[in-house]
């Protein structure tokens, strides 16, 4: 079985030189590359890859926070790739996490990924889960969520509330909002949405389809264990995802 490999550096000189060095393992599949922290976290959200080589130093949005904007089941086995922050690299050492002081050599950087796919083939990616969770424990800092989303016409720009939009909807590299009777079109991913938005209050319920859970009414069975949600304007989506992490979701929101 392969391992999926996810890039993610805001240098492009830095993917590729993580690209190259896997290019010669037979059991690595790279699914992706994110050049920034926000599409990090969307392309982890729609990968799941099982090993993200992850820069820490990323405008905006760093590789600790990227971690801190997914699920814990969402976790993936990290090594960590950085060129100076000592420390992190003092962090890295006390949750005896893996890193790469660029610029690395080939030697240490087959270290680290056999070190990887140890823990994988050994089903101790859990233990790392929880070393990561005790890292940014340690680095604690406020979590920000989209609270608005400007709305372009042709003479003017609403902002409109997140918590008024009942549901999200993929129209290519477009989403239709969804605000009561009305519909507004943004040029937006899902996947780069999702990633905005406060994991507590919209959930992904199918591929193409994020909702506000506080718009939720009722989730309705059909045959063959599939589940359709009702919102509270009426509207009826179906539910493709696992009913009991909605479920759970919708006990504490």
């Amino acid at each position: 079985m392969k391992i999926r490999v996810l890039i993610v550096d805001d240098e492009p000189l830095g993917r590729e030189r993580v690209r190259s060095m896997l290019r010669s393992e037979p059991d690595i599949e790279i699914v992706g590359e994110s050049a920034d922290g926000r599409q990090a976290v969307a392309a982890i959200r729609q990968h799941n890859p099982d090993l993200v080589f992850l820069d820490v130093q990323m405008p905006g949005m760093d590789g600790f926070e990227v971690l801190r904007q997914l699920h814990r089941d969402q976790m993936p086995v990290v090594i960590f790739v950085t060129a100076y922050d000592q420390h992190a690299l003092k962090a890295f050492e006390v949750h005896a996490l893996d890193y790469l002081l660029k610029p690395f050599k080939q030697s240490r950087f087959r270290a680290a990924l056999q070190r990887a796919r140890d823990l994988l083939a050994s089903r101790r990616a859990d233990e790392a889960s929880k070393k990561l969770l005790a890292l940014l424990g340690e680095r604690p800092e406020p979590r920000e969520f989209l609270s608005r989303i400007p709305v372009k016409t042709d003479d003017r720009t609403a902002f409109i509330r997140t918590s008024r939009i009942d549901c999200f909807e993929s129209a290519g590299n477009y989403v239709v909002l969804h605000v009561g009777k009305e519909t507004h079109v943004i040029r937006e991913t899902l996947a780069s949405l999702e990633a905005q938005l406060d994991p507590k209050k919209f959930i992904r319920v199918n591929r193409s389809t994020i909702v506000n859970v506080d718009q939720i009414k009722e989730v309705r069975p059909l045959f063959k264990g599939e589940h359709v949600i009702l919102l509270s304007d009426g509207r009826q989506i179906p539910l493709t995802r696992g009913i009991r992490e909605l479920e759970e979701l919708l006990k504490f929101s």
